[in-house]
């Protein structure tokens, strides 16, 4: 079972690693597997819907996206972590997030593949970018992980993060619910397979003029 987790912020050591960190150190006493990727410092553009990926099954800006696209087939799940600055999830993150889910909605099937998403921020705007992350697992079959709170750690400096205990006690019961689900849903997998998604139908609204 492997995971990825990728950190949205530009602060390396900063608060939303913080974050992760505890979600890390708790997977790997259960045995999980994970691949730390920090996209906070890379050039992401976003998403100009060419549908370039649709033709050549991958987009058209070849960067890190690219890089972690087959990462994510071979993987068991991803949780995404991000700061907010603005009441919602960063701009690199939902650039990133755009572009990978596009890109491999026609080459990577991501059903009963987990998510999870992680929030820092100082006060206020983390339910609003916990949401927006978790609409990219919605539209994919992918469960999501929850925890005892929502997936949140506060603080300004990553030493405050630090002292938030309970959002430190909420990180480690996420990664303990999902290394539960990854166990469980491989099960289900071994039995009987994957649930079976029907795609025939796309409906589209046209006015006649």
């Amino acid at each position: 079972m492997k995971i990825l987790v990728i950190n949205g912020s530009a602060h390396l050591n900063g608060c939303t690693d913080c974050g992760l960190r505890e979600v890390e150190a708790t997977l790997s006493e259960l045995g999980v597997e994970y691949e730390r990727i920090n996209i906070g410092n890379k050039d992401i553009r976003g998403c100009i819907g060419c549908n370039f990926c649709r033709e050549h099954k991958r987009c058209v800006f070849n960067d890190i996206v690219n890089e972690v696209a087959p990462k994510l087939a071979e993987a068991d799940g991803i949780i995404v972590g991000t700061p907010v600055y603005y009441a919602g999830a960063n701009g690199q993150v939902l650039s990133f997030m755009d572009r990978l889910f596009y890109s491999t909605s026609g080459t990577i099937d991501k059903t009963m593949k987990v998510g999870a998403a992680v929030v820092s921020s100082r006060r206020a705007g983390s339910t609003s970018a916990f949401d927006e992350i978790n609409k990219y697992f919605t539209i994919s079959a992918m469960p999501i992980v929850s925890s005892t709170y929502w997936n949140e750690v506060h603080g300004f400096t990553a030493q405050d993060v630090e002292d938030d205990k309970e959002g430190l006690q909420t990180m480690r019961n996420l990664a303990r619910n999902l290394a539960f689900m990854l166990k469980a849903i491989a099960a289900q997998k071994e039995a009987e397979g994957i649930p079976a998604q029907e795609r025939g139908a796309f409906t589209s609204f046209h006015i006649e003029g």
